[in-house]
């Protein structure tokens, strides 16, 4: 029964969001008495890759390299939804919070978590179970963000139809990328996980590096 309320749950949500939406607009959607406004995340131009990431791609190339047809965005459906929760709720209560310094003696080491890891490991682990499970690589881009506290942080953006949706160790509620209190930063290319793109307008632009390391969480 419960599976059931939570199918008829992620069906409905699913629904309320608009079915047709074009980058750079906002689109106003009506979802009973409300109205709700999706935006898409835009880019300004190629920018340099978190350092981890780079040591990461050194270790792992087979993981970075560009593979399977390209999707700009993935149609979400009910099911996908769902494996979207599961995946994001899974990997969070499998994985015990801790830092880099804490595990490997240095500041910054990026790799698939097995018991414990910080914020960007949570995100290679559900982007790898998620290609595992048929998504394309594409429309899973890893992000790094300023968060609540001004300290770097990674996340997932998964990148639909229905707007761009954020996959977080610190929360199991998925939710659009504007519904966060985050300041987003850099994340990869749709169409090479090796290029990254800048998320901060030239004229906001900040002069000091960020390592998504710099929180635990």
């Amino acid at each position: 029964m419960k599976n059931l309320i939570l199918g008829f749950a992620s069906l409905m949500f699913v629904s309320s969001l608009s079915a047709h939406a074009t980058d750079g607009k906002v689109i106003r959607i009506s979802h009973g008495t409300t109205v709700q406004k999706v935006v898409f995340m835009q880019s300004f131009g190629d920018t340099l890759p978190p350092v981890g990431y780079v040591d990461f791609c050194r270790r792992d190339s087979r993981d970075c390299r560009p593979e399977g047809p390209f999707v700009d965005r993935i149609p979400l459906t009910p099911a996908r939804w769902t494996e979207l929760e599961t995946v994001n709720r899974q990997v969070n209560d499998s994985i015990r919070p801790e830092t880099d310094l804490q595990q490997y003696g240095v500041n910054e080491y990026w790799t698939y978590p097995k018991t414990a890891g910080d914020c960007e490991d949570y995100v290679l682990l559900k982007r790898k179970i998620l290609i595992d499970h048929g998504w394309p690589e594409s429309a899973l881009l890893i992000t790094v963000v300023r968060d609540e506290n001004n300290q770097g942080h990674a996340i997932l953006t998964v990148r639909t139809d229905r707007g761009d949706f954020i996959l977080d160790n610190k929360r199991e509620q998925i939710v659009t990328w504007n519904d966060t209190p985050y300041t987003y930063v850099k994340q990869q290319s749709e169409t090479n996980p090796l290029v990254w793109t800048s998320l901060v307008p030239p004229s906001e632009m900040q002069q000091t590096p960020i390592s998504a390391s710099q929180s635990n969480r």
